[in-house]
């Protein structure tokens, strides 16, 4: 059954990607074969600003052999780019409202926090796993920190299974999240793999919650465009379980998705937030709408919400008519 399941879902994968169809994309320059989980000693690190370049970010001891995963890997993303260079759609392609002051203040934040000991990342394979398969070193989670022992969220950016575009799509929704006392993780994952890496990701964090110091029950799933699909599909509880072949993993509390045309609509679905802009070309507001009526219909609570004039990949929405609905969304986790 998981070997179909997952067969099914790379032929959805490859079919449908985020949304649309997607050209190929060239790879991140500054690969590196080794992942690493920060060190208990930071020294010596300034703080970042627009003109600082991608290759002294990558540089910073904070992010030990795991800072070139900060930025897509599978996009050319060169050493001498500067933070405001790097922060727009000329990298994270679809995506638009980019901040590169957002990129600083996450970059910033992260420094901060591997300087006060915090681990910031984690690998969600083994060594003996990426030894065997080199690609799963482009994956692990980066972990903004809430308070102690409360739920978790898994952020999940789009970028059409090309890329993963988490500086605007997963890492600001993470910040925002965290500074509301919730333990927010951020998945790099693998375009070509994206259902096997999320499934591992939430085995991880069900495997080291004690570590982790969160608490599992009513945790939520969250995405943009691609994102928002392996959300919603690891958000149903029959594809949960399909994937996982584990009793004791629940079903997400709630997903909370933007600007997909993913229609899929099962009773066994969990409580959906979906948000969207009117002026989305490639996510149509009126597919997330229908699907979200017919969970309604089945008794799966949901809210939805479209933006006047907003196109696809607004991010969190700063300065936009969707400014906020972060908090709307967490409300909606919350009940």
């Amino acid at each position: 059954m998981k070997k179909f399941l997952m067969l099914l879902l790379a032929g959805l994968t490859i079919t449908t990607t985020a949304c649309g169809d997607f050209p190929e994309t060239q790879a991140n320059t500054n690969h590196s074969d080794t992942v690493s989980i920060a060190s208990d000693s930071i020294v010596g690190e300034q703080s970042v600003n627009t003109n600082t370049t991608v290759g002294e970010v990558i540089a910073n001891p904070a992010f030990e052999d795991f800072g070139r995963l900060l930025f897509p890997v599978d996009r050319t993303v060169t050493d001498d780019m500067t933070l405001a260079e790097v922060s727009t759609s000329r990298v994270y392609t679809w995506y638009n409202n980019i901040q590169p002051e957002k990129t600083v203040e996450i970059i910033n934040t992260l420094a901060e926090n591997a300087k006060s000991g915090q681990q910031i990342f984690y690998p969600i394979y083994s060594e003996a796993e990426m030894t065997a398969d080199p690609s799963k070193r482009d994956t692990g989670l980066f972990f903004f920190k809430g308070e102690p022992g409360a739920k978790f969220a898994i952020m999940n950016a789009g970028g059409g299974f090309a890329y993963v575009g988490a500086m605007h799509d997963s890492f600001p929704h993470a910040l925002e999240v965290s500074k509301m006392g919730y333990n927010a993780f951020a998945l790099i994952y693998r375009p070509d793999d994206p259902y096997n890496d999320l499934t591992k990701a939430i085995e991880f964090i069900y495997d080291h919650a004690e570590e982790l110091e969160v608490d599992t029950d009513y945790y939520s799933l969250w995405g943009g465009s691609a994102g928002a699909r392996m959300a919603a599909t690891l958000g149903n509880s029959d594809n949960m379980n399909a994937l996982t072949q584990r009793s004791d993993i629940q079903q997400a509390g709630a997903v909370v998705m933007q600007y997909t045309g993913y229609n899929a609509a099962s009773q066994t679905d969990a409580p959906t937030y979906a948000c969207v802009g009117t002026n989305d070309g490639i996510a149509n507001y009126r597919t997330m709408q229908n699907r979200l009526d017919i969970l309604d219909s089945y008794g799966i609570p949901t809210e939805f919400h479209a933006y006047e004039g907003l196109p696809h990949g607004f991010g969190i929405g700063t300065g936009t008519v969707a400014e906020g609905w972060i908090y709307d969304a967490v409300r909606f986790w919350e009940e």
